[in-house]
């Protein structure tokens, strides 16, 4: 293997493991709740209650069933990963504001009842990687938002009060995360390189008109 490949290998490694570690946390959180009789449902979201702001922390740890818990598996796997590979240096930054944002709002404006599951930031990462790749017109990145697009579309049905069991606010919170987060940082991360022929020209216009600053003739030595 080359260096090259390998220094490659280790990136796609290493942006791995953040999703990956999280993965297996929640299936021995669901192993322990099945194997021992826990039922750490309560630690959900419930909104406008004292109690139920920790479930602002725990709520992405904790899964109605295994069902749920696989549906979440992948997304959390193919979505990290590709968030720390192409913003490693924003990657914790935007799981922890996105966790906590969506988590908020869903207590602030969500129905009552206890909200679980992890979605809320995978809807924020999804949305994160889509607007981020379109607003930095990076091509790397734009390929990497049609690919979002591509597999997890559908995953705009749920953001709407389709089915009565699933957390749609938390969904719907998630989203608006990643949008306000992809904004907020758009400065930083990797930016698309600007050619020659964008770049404009800046003259400085003189303070006194009258007074234009002094040009040195054509035989000086200039430094650029």
């Amino acid at each position: 293997m080359s260096n090259l490949k390998r220094q490659e290998f280790n990136r796609i490694l290493q942006a791995f493991l953040y999703p990956f570690v999280w993965v297996m946390l929640l299936w021995m959180i669901k192993a322990s709740e099945t194997i021992w009789g826990f039922d750490f449902r309560q630690l959900g979201v419930y909104p406008l209650t004292v109690k139920g702001l920790q479930g602002v922390i725990f709520a992405p740890m904790i899964h109605s069933g295994f069902e749920h818990l696989i549906s979440n598996t992948f997304p959390i796997l193919i979505l990290g990963t590709a968030l720390f590979y192409f913003y490693k240096q924003l990657g914790i930054r935007i799981t922890v504001l996105a966790w906590l944002m969506s988590g908020l709002w869903v207590w602030v404006f969500a129905r009552e009842a206890y909200h679980i599951g992890a979605s809320g930031v995978i809807y924020a990462w999804a949305a994160f990687l889509f607007v981020s790749g379109v607003i930095r017109r990076h091509p790397r990145l734009m390929a990497l938002s049609l690919l979002v697009a591509f597999l997890y579309g559908s995953m705009v049905w749920g953001i709407f009060p389709l089915r009565e069991r699933m957390s749609w606010e938390g969904h719907l919170m998630g989203m608006v995360s990643g949008i306000v987060l992809a904004l907020f940082f758009r400065g930083e991360g990797p930016q698309r390189k600007k050619y020659s022929w964008e770049l404009e020209e800046e003259v400085e216009e003189p303070d006194d008109p009258d007074n234009p600053p002094y040009w040195m003739g054509p035989t000086s030595t200039h430094t650029h």
